[in-house]
């Protein structure tokens, strides 16, 4: 069964993020706390969205997602930020279930892209994707600042924010 998230999952939302940051080999980067998960998607201006795969009321997994927009096609679309489905899950097909209730809330409500990012040593993810349809965007390289880079270009910025 798949279904939205309520503030109750949000301790197991952030369990699975600690979860899949050491499936994905970075266990320290997950740095979110549960206070800022709930605000993020249950405080006054939810900054994502999350839904929940359960098996018999237990969640086995999770995707975690925020609205974008695409100046070329003038709508928004989905980020699929995180997905995660708990190793003795996997093969039920959870992961399915969580993208297609993520294809229709975009088809529903006129949304033209679904996109998200997949690290390139993930075979596995790779192959399920390209399986139902997905495309990787090759031609695309993704780009971040974080950290003193961050802040440094934010130094140079002559926009008076309010």
């Amino acid at each position: 069964m798949i279904r939205e998230a309520t503030p109750d999952d949000v301790p197991v939302i952030h369990a699975m993020i600690g979860e899949l940051a050491a499936y994905e080999r970075a266990p320290e980067a997950a740095q979110a706390t549960e206070p800022q998960l709930k605000e993020a998607l249950f405080g006054a201006q939810p900054a994502a969205f999350a839904l929940i795969a359960e098996v018999d009321d237990a969640p086995v997994g999770f995707a975690l997602w925020f609205r974008n927009f695409s100046t070329w096609t003038g709508t928004q679309g989905v980020y699929l930020e995180d997905l995660f489905v708990r190793p003795e899950a996997r093969g039920g097909g959870h992961g399915k279930a969580l993208l297609a209730a993520l294809a229709e809330i975009c088809v529903t409500r006129g949304y033209e892209r679904f996109e998200w990012s997949v690290l390139d040593w993930n075979e596995p993810s790779i192959g399920f994707y390209r399986s139902i349809g997905a495309r990787p965007m090759d031609e695309w390289t993704v780009f971040r600042l974080t950290g003193e880079e961050l802040h440094n270009l934010a130094a140079t910025s002559r926009v008076n924010a309010a």
